[in-house]
């Protein structure tokens, strides 16, 4: 199974408890906003976060960007009315917070059937506990409505007791469960955050090294990052015009009834058009958000 090609290079938490950046995302270029009521919002003011969210989600005005609720834990005095107002939303998805199971899925799945949640209404799972690493794959097939993983790396350290060092092998083991199930079942997934906001090489760094483990783009904590994320998980223009390229030689080649064709000096076979479509179709939907005219 494949994934839905959406760009989703940099997806940007923003605290429903702040009206101005709830504005603000309206103009940033994130491919993604996390509209948060969990973490981001102290208990005091979640009631009043959940109004801006659902008030600013009827505005509308966020173009062409993925939209998020995350909500609180269903064990939590928030989470079932977070649910049945973001259910009521144009949201894209609900994002629900330290998933151990697919039974807190198929839970929510029905609330949100429930309360009249749309169609194309998603849900999201943010991935940041062992319990969650160990039990990723019935995660992942728990639910039609599932669409893809958040991994939570800042709690999964915490809870291995692991060093979240810049090369992050300490967490790769939990990273490739979690790439692993999400393809399998053909989910979108999106890395972890950087959290020092100083440190520009290091987030740089950790872009390269989630595109090249295979995810489809990067958690934010602020919106300096964005343009850097965007850079790190778009196609290059020379994989483009090679995906082009072999896209166009393969057709040719099927045309004349054959089944494989050699690119200067390389094998191109079906698998690799595959690929390469999938390639271009991402670039023009980047293209597109870039200039919606």
């Amino acid at each position: 199974m494949v994934a839905a090609v959406r760009p989703r290079r940099s997806v940007l938490y923003m605290p429903g408890s702040n009206a101005r950046a709830l504005e603000k995302g309206r103009g940033l270029l994130a491919d993604g906003l996390i509209l948060d009521l969990e973490d981001a919002v102290a208990p005091d003011a979640k009631d009043m976060a959940r109004d801006q969210i659902v008030a600013a989600l009827d505005a509308g005005g966020y173009g062409g960007r993925e939209i998020q609720v995350r909500v609180n834990g269903l064990n939590t005095p928030w989470g079932h009315a977070d649910l049945v107002a973001a259910a009521k939303t144009s949201a894209d998805a609900i994002l629900l917070p330290k998933v151990e199971s697919a039974d807190t899925v198929r839970q929510v799945a029905a609330i949100l059937e429930a309360e009249g949640a749309h169609d194309a209404m998603r849900i999201w799972c943010m991935m940041e506990t062992p319990l969650a690493m160990l039990n990723a794959k019935e995660i992942a097939s728990a639910h039609p409505r599932l669409g893809g993983f958040v991994m939570g790396t800042s709690d999964l350290a915490k809870d291995l007791n692991c060093a979240h060092t810049p090369d992050r092998l300490p967490m790769i083991t939990s990273l490739g469960l979690c790439l692993l199930a999400a393809r399998a079942y053909g989910l979108a997934i999106l890395d972890g955050v950087h959290l020092d906001l100083a440190d520009d090489a290091g987030f740089a760094r950790a872009c390269q090294q989630g595109r090249e483990l295979g995810f489809d783009g990067k958690t934010l904590i602020h919106p300096k990052t964005i343009d850097v994320a965007n850079a790190a998980f778009a196609p290059h223009a020379d994989e483009v015009d090679w995906a082009r390229k072999i896209i166009a030689a393969h057709q040719a080649a099927s045309a004349s009834g054959q089944g494989v064709v050699v690119v200067d000096g390389k094998l191109v076979e079906n698998l690799h058009v595959v690929s390469a479509k999938r390639l271009v179709a991402m670039a023009d939907q980047i293209a597109a958000m870039a200039d919606p005219a």
